[in-house]
């Protein structure tokens, strides 16, 4: 043990991790700062904004408002834990579609969200899609498209398992 520090082990985009921190740090630093994860946006900082958000044993959440020794023994998904074998996963080729990434900081927490949704429920309604990302904020794209690129994402999915 690391004066001051605590161990924590989890699991980050399928892979085990293990790294000493400060009891009162945040997931947000832990990721960025001693892991070098910046697609981790630091936006607010007061769980506002969605910039940060992580998926947490599949459910998203703000990684600044989550102290990071709580995360022992968790699974933690960023944008990088989403593409398989080099394939962008269907909402990441859904976004660029639609055109929903713009300047792109709002981009890795409003993909993680849709798709913890579309994890849940593969076939949302308008409704639950704009509640489910009523918490990432966007100050570039107003929404639509952001919303077009999740109902195509769910549209792809569906069709992918149909063939599988």
């Amino acid at each position: 043990m690391k004066e001051g520090k605590v161990l924590v082990r989890f699991r980050l985009n399928g892979k085990p991790v293990e790294t000493f921190t400060k009891p009162n740090d945040t997931l947000l630093n832990l990721l960025r700062r001693n892991l070098g994860i910046t697609s981790v946006k630091r936006g607010c900082e007061v769980g506002e904004c969605g910039a940060c958000t992580v998926l947490l044993d599949g459910n998203p959440v703000v990684s600044c408002l989550i102290l990071a020794p709580t995360v022992e023994g968790k699974e933690i998904t960023t944008i990088e834990g989403i593409s398989k074998e080099g394939e962008l996963h269907p909402l990441q080729q859904a976004f660029i579609k639609a055109g929903a990434v713009q300047c792109g900081f709002c981009t890795p927490g409003m993909i993680l969200t849709a798709k913890a949704l579309l994890d849940k429920n593969p076939n949302p309604s308008l409704r639950e899609i704009k509640e489910a990302i009523q918490g990432n904020l966007c100050r570039c794209t107003g929404y639509t498209k952001i919303i077009q690129a999740i109902q195509l994402a769910s549209k792809e999915i569906k069709s992918s398992c149909i063939s599988d």
